[in-house]
């Protein structure tokens, strides 16, 4: 970055976060998690690590980063052995999920606000071998300051849609030397790499997409199994929608769609905090609403004849596996809305066909993959996702086709977790 520019991104960043205090505060209202060890974003910790010598830190900042994250730790701790783990995030429900992969003599912080002085302290505290940085982290002070200090700093399972690469190409004294003080860059495909390179990245590795490499719980796919064969009606799911998909989700499946009491509804909202808004939605048109914290080991209530149709809704983390193998197929959320869409390798490893809308810039490659394999269809808007829904499910040769496409297309593109974390076990040596 020129001095100018950096100078200016720099107090913009000390200006601003009072007004992150504030954020943190309001978000912490509807989930706690966010009012904790708030000063460790300001570069303040308490943490001790047990050997810096072999410390690598992770960055994955929500919750699909650290799902993917997961893969490639273990991939990590099989190629690395005796290695200690930094994990850092940004949002809530990336620390939570990320909890789970910690080990004795691990750490997990929150991720260093983007100021010199909080990116300073937390090198300093640390004093990481390498780190990773999950999909599309990049963050100029955090970047160039490890560079300066020799610490190796890798984008992993790196992408960027067309549209981020315009945004940043816009301001190419800010974003140029960032990308080049990376250490190396390993997209997911080729079009993510032309993108990384065209913005100034070097040691440009396609490694393919790690999220392939992701095993869905077999607990939990084989309850969701179990619960969708007791039931006589198909299951069709709303999978991590957006705020407005459910709106949309509504009037088409009145309009158009197929109903109680040929169809079970669920619906799976991307973000927790909103699972209530949602459930005021449904009961506001009359519906009934039957939330996953309710079921127990039982699983979903037993299904008896209602004048208004009941839907499932999912309110639960970490039970994607769970819902994509109660259902018989899923519509894609984020995907019916400009946002770029969710992970649809997560469904096709449940062997549940997805519908997508047309917004999969996010995913792009994946999405394109699914279509060709025949373990996803792609819709132009969600009335003609929930028409296409409701003639898959009255298909049943096809509806087994395609659960069968899916689940090979997921296992076909394996093996990017176990590359990646070979290439930072080079870094190291």
């Amino acid at each position: 970055m020129t001095h100018l520019v950096q100078h200016l991104y720099n107090a913009a960043l000390w200006c601003a976060q009072p007004l992150l205090r504030r954020k943190l505060a309001r978000r912490a209202q509807a989930e706690p998690l966010y009012g904790e060890a708030v000063a460790e974003r300001f570069g303040h910790y308490t943490q001790v690590v047990e050997s810096q010598s072999e410390l690598v830190w992770v960055h994955a900042v929500s919750l699909g980063e650290t799902r993917a994250a997961e893969v490639l730790i273990q991939a990590l701790r099989q190629t690395l052995p005796g290695m200690r783990l930094l994990l850092t995030h940004g949002t809530a429900t990336g620390r939570a999920e990320g909890a789970r992969l910690l080990q004795a003599g691990d750490v997990q912080v929150w991720q260093p606000w983007d100021t010199p002085a909080a990116v300073q302290l937390f090198l300093s505290h640390f004093k990481p071998r390498v780190g990773v940085l999950i999909e599309t982290e990049v963050w100029p002070n955090l970047v160039l300051q490890s560079q300066q200090r020799g610490v190796p700093l890798v984008l992993a399972n790196a992408r960027m849609s067309a549209q981020s690469s315009r945004k940043a190409l816009r301001w190419p004294s800010l974003t140029r030397p960032v990308f080049q003080a990376l250490r190396a860059v390993w997209p997911q495909t080729q079009a993510d790499a032309e993108r990384l390179q065209a913005l100034g990245a070097r040691q440009v590795s396609i490694m393919g997409n790690i999220k392939f490499d992701a095993q869905p719980d077999a607990a939990q796919c084989a309850q969701g199994q179990a619960w969708r064969t007791a039931r006589k009606r198909p299951v069709a799911m709303l999978a991590s929608s957006r705020e407005g998909e459910e709106d949309d989700w509504l009037q088409a499946v009145l309009a158009h769609g197929p109903c109680a009491p040929q169809v079970q509804w669920l619906i799976v909202p991307r973000h927790p905090q909103r699972v209530d808004a949602v459930q005021a939605l449904l009961l506001a048109q009359g519906w009934h609403v039957s939330r996953r914290s309710q079921w127990g080991q039982e699983g979903p209530p037993a299904e008896v004849p209602l004048i208004t149709p009941m839907v499932w809704l999912g309110d639960s983390l970490g039970e994607m596996a769970l819902y994509y193998s109660l259902a018989d197929v899923a519509l894609l959320g984020g995907s019916f809305a400009p946002l770029g869409g969710q992970n649809l390798i997560e469904a096709a490893a449940c062997a549940c066909p997805v519908i997508m809308g047309p917004h999969t810039f996010n995913f792009g490659q994946a999405a394109d993959l699914a279509l060709n394999a025949g373990a996803a269809m792609r819709t132009s808007d969600m009335a003609q996702a929930v028409t296409q829904m409701g003639a898959l499910l009255s298909d049943a040769a096809q509806l087994e086709r395609r659960s069968g496409q899916a689940q090979a297309f997921a296992k076909a593109h394996q093996g990017a977790a176990l590359r990646t974390a070979q290439a930072v076990a080079q870094l190291l040596r």
